[in-house]
């Protein structure tokens, strides 16, 4: 991966592979490597957006589109029930460390809040 390239990008273009939870022609959700319960999924729009700082009025439908699409994942993965977190980062002391912008799922155990 040359210097600079965003990893996710790189997923979505099929470069590097990923346990794909779902796609289409806008969305990808896969996975995450370092997983923090026993579901964590990543739900990313396809379309490179580097932060939520980066957010322009003509996105708000792909933010939508991303907790949707994490809501029926949750569904589909058995989360609603006993329930599941939906986070998004922006930056360093939030642990942000892919820049491009991604939509954290995570459940399966009893989260703790604070959570940091």
């Amino acid at each position: 991966m040359s210097p600079g390239a965003c990893i996710f990008c790189e997923i979505v273009a099929g470069r590097i592979p990923a346990r794909v939870a779902y796609q289409d022609e806008d969305v990808l959700a896969f996975h995450d490597i370092n997983p923090q319960g026993p579901v964590h999924v990543l739900v990313i729009p396809k379309r490179h957006i580097t932060s939520l700082l980066d957010l322009a009025p003509g996105d708000d439908a792909t933010v939508g589109r991303l907790v949707r699409q994490a809501t029926d994942l949750a569904s589909s993965l058995g989360l609603s029930e006993r329930g599941f977190r939906l986070v998004f980062n922006c930056g360093d002391d939030a642990g942000y460390s892919v820049y491009h912008i991604h939509l954290h799922l995570v459940g399966g155990r009893k989260l703790a809040w604070p959570p940091g």
